[in-house]
């Protein structure tokens, strides 16, 4: 049994159908996704200052810019029209469009209004190091692994609406600097993840019909979680910890 009766105990069952899948998929999520790391902790509950949250939303800016970029990556490993036509709104989801600004013009919104300079946003020079690499290891991973493995890697959307829930209100309620305008981001997500959670959970459990691939799409799953988390990781080592790397943005100094 679980020493700690917060986390749920591991599925025991073999890999033998879609439903044990998502179990298992579920399972991965409540217990490794980056909702428990310890940085979202203190920046829904107030605990950190405008300079640290700057710095969450700066980083956090270089992994939304790659979605699109992965994702068209994941576009080009298909033959199949239909499966290519579900998944290039994801694109237009975050680069927009002729009627939706889109998901990467949303989070610029958030960083103008934590006072970031637009043009310092965009060009990542204030990225930690680590930040760089895992969202490049994102984009390696849908163009290296499976076409299952690549949508696979997509399910922490299964996970997502829950932690938007919280950070929009526990930033509104704690950070004077935040205000539900440049929150917009979140809100859209609310509606957008479960969508795009549902086509790709439905098709890892229709596509993955051997033990071998059912193991694949968790550890692809297993991988994401990895990336999400090393990036809090980093965040909380430099700007809560104080081991900013050389480069990497520092609050209260002007953007270079």
């Amino acid at each position: 049994m679980n020493a700690d009766p917060r986390i749920p105990e591991e599925p025991r069952e073999p890999l033998d159908g879609p439903e044990a899948l998502e179990r298992r998929l579920r399972w991965i999520g409540a217990t490794r996704y980056h909702s428990l790391h310890p940085f979202h902790r203190l920046l829904h509950g107030g605990k950190l200052d405008k300079g640290q949250v700057q710095a969450w939303a700066l980083n956090r800016f270089a992994y939304q810019s790659i979605i699109p970029i992965k994702d068209a990556v994941v576009v080009s490993r298909f033959r199949d029209r239909q499966t290519r036509l579900e998944w290039r709104h994801r694109i237009e989801d975050h680069d927009g469009g002729p009627e939706d600004e889109g998901g990467i013009e949303r989070w610029l919104r958030l960083t103008d209004g934590l006072g970031l300079d637009r043009a310092y946003v965009e060009s990542m020079r204030g990225i930690l190091p680590a930040t760089r690499f895992a969202v490049e290891a994102y984009v390696h991973f849908v163009r290296d692994r499976s076409p299952l493995e690549a949508i696979a890697s997509s399910l922490t959307e299964l996970f997502a609406p829950n932690l938007h829930e919280e950070r929009i209100s526990g930033m509104l309620e704690h950070y004077d600097f935040i205000n539900p305008e440049i929150m917009v981001y979140f809100r859209r997500r609310l509606t957008q993840a479960p969508r795009d959670a549902g086509f790709a959970l439905d098709y890892v459990k229709a596509h993955a019909r051997t033990p071998e691939e059912r193991a694949l799409v968790c550890e692809a799953l297993i991988f994401k979680t990895n990336v999400l988390w090393v990036q809090l990781d980093a965040l909380h080592h430099a700007y809560v910890g104080g081991m900013i790397p050389p480069g990497a943005f520092a609050p209260g100094e002007d953007a270079p």
